[in-house]
């Protein structure tokens, strides 16, 4: 599915989160190394981002984190027990760096990004499957749903955050909010 995982580690403590399991277990771990894991955060409930979940957990130990919507779901397919379900405004800590929960419903009901408001820099955004270079998630033909999405990035995510941020969809690229928010009139008017 080439799927995008993050590793996350505060420069000051070394403490790592890891946001998205979605494959290769080994790989994860050896990518992870001695540090280990504090944190798993899965962005939503698709298999796609959770398949080594438990192999990565069961070496770690790792506190997992999902969506409040999405966790029930992502403890059955995974086996995995949410250590801690997510909700918008939510912060989650990495060593001494703080993210925060910005709830995205529309792509899945629990749906998250992390913000990291970098104080020596520029804000960074880990969005799963809500946002992509050139639109919004998948929503599965459901015309609700991507209205829901698309009103939720533009508010949540555009409307209060400057171009310079960069984000980190959970697949393909990355980009520039100052590069994709000349096309939200055209994401509507095209819809999913």
């Amino acid at each position: 599915m080439s799927n995008n995982c993050y590793l996350l580690t505060c420069r000051a403590t070394g403490e790592q989160l890891l946001v998205d399991a979605a494959d290769d277990a080994g790989t994860l771990l050896a990518l992870a190394g001695e540090a280990g894991l504090a944190t798993v955060v899965t962005t939503h409930q698709h298999w796609d981002h959770h398949r080594a979940l438990a192999e990565v957990v069961a070496a770690t130990g790792a506190a997992v984190l999902a969506g409040e919507p999405d966790a029930a779901a992502v403890t059955e397919q995974t086996g995995v027990e949410v250590t801690r379900p997510l909700r918008h405004g939510d912060t989650v800590a990495v060593g001494d760096c703080t993210l925060e929960v910005i709830a995205l419903a529309g792509h899945t009901p629990g749906s998250v990004a992390l913000l990291y408001d970098d104080p020596a820099g520029h804000p960074h955004l880990w969005t799963g499957d809500s946002l992509f270079p050139g639109g919004v998630g998948n929503t599965f033909g459901d015309s609700d749903a991507f209205r829901q999405l698309l009103d939720e990035v533009s508010t949540k995510v555009f409307d209060r955050l400057p171009d310079d941020t960069w984000f980190y969809p959970g697949h393909g690229n990355d980009s520039t909010l100052g590069a994709e928010r000349p096309h939200l009139p055209e994401w509507r008017e095209r819809g999913w």
